[in-house]
């Protein structure tokens, strides 16, 4: 598997991400992007790196850090869906209530 896909909610996370850092330094920004998307060509490289977290939520995630941020996503016809990109100080159960299907 060397391919993912990011959904909707996760494009608007990075969209979000981008813009809060980038208040403070564009290039900063453009650099924390980059590094997202590095850990996005590694999940689809390696998918199985992830961990369930069953203390956080019973939905069919697996969870990735990048410093600060996790990455959730899921295996689906043959490739990483990125579901989600978040901070990981989040209340990640009540996030994840509104956004998993």
């Amino acid at each position: 598997m060397k391919e993912y896909v990011l959904s909707i909610d996760a494009e608007l996370d990075l969209d979000e991400i981008w813009a809060f850092i980038a208040q403070d330094s564009v290039n900063a920004a453009d650099r924390w992007i980059g590094k997202l998307f590095d850990a996005f060509e590694s999940l689809a490289c390696n998918p199985g790196i992830g961990h369930k977290r069953k203390d956080l939520t019973d939905c069919p995630v697996l969870f990735w850090p990048v410093a600060a941020y996790l990455i959730l996503y899921r295996v689906r016809n043959e490739r990483v869906e990125i579901v989600a990109v978040t901070q990981g100080s989040r209340d990640i159960p009540s996030f994840l209530r509104q956004r998993v299907h």
